[in-house]
């Protein structure tokens, strides 16, 4: 388990982010096309995220807050293969399913996702990382918040939830 701090914002200026990201060095591994799979849990989240960049079966645990907030998440990284899907829906059932396109950058232990996801729209994400517990949760609340200073991210355009939450239940096939 590793420990988060990110926000998730609506953003009508991911061009303007991506050039700030790279004025300011980031590592920009690509474009990834994702598909969530959310599954039916008695508490937190889980989804098996299938992307060719990124492929996670993904649990985490998170207040539904604006502005940064901690999360607790559990990462395993499988080989991509249709069985596993099949085998979580089959015994849990799916909650919903979010398409979207991300692009996804790094400057050290920050991440940031520029997404835009089908019928919601454009978004951008902030995740302050501590794999290990070396840099403790005080240093990573405050790096999220300098870089949402840095990105001009307005307390109006944070959201509370996940992507899932804001999905209709007619959305999902």
């Amino acid at each position: 388990m590793h420990l988060n701090i990110e926000i998730k914002a609506r953003s009508k200026r991911n061009a303007d982010i991506r050039a700030i990201l790279v004025e300011h060095g980031a590592d920009f591994r690509g474009i990834d096309h994702q598909i969530d799979t959310y599954f039916n849990v008695d508490s937190g989240r889980m989804k098996l995220r299938e992307g060719t960049i990124e492929h996670s079966l993904i649990y985490y645990e998170r207040s539904d807050q604006a502005g940064p907030k901690s999360s607790k998440v559990h990462l395993y990284r499988p080989q991509a293969d249709p069985a596993l899907k099949a085998v979580l829906s089959a015994a849990l059932g799916v909650w919903k399913v979010i398409d979207k396109r991300r692009e996804i950058a790094f400057i050290d232990n920050v991440k940031f996702h520029l997404d835009m996801v089908e019928g919601l729209g454009e978004f951008m994400e902030i995740e302050a990382i501590d794999v290990d517990g070396s840099l403790g949760e005080a240093h990573i609340q405050q790096q999220c918040r300098y870089y949402m200073t840095l990105l001009g991210i307005q307390a109006e355009d944070l959201l509370t939830n996940s992507y899932s939450d804001m999905v209709k239940e007619s959305d999902v096939e």
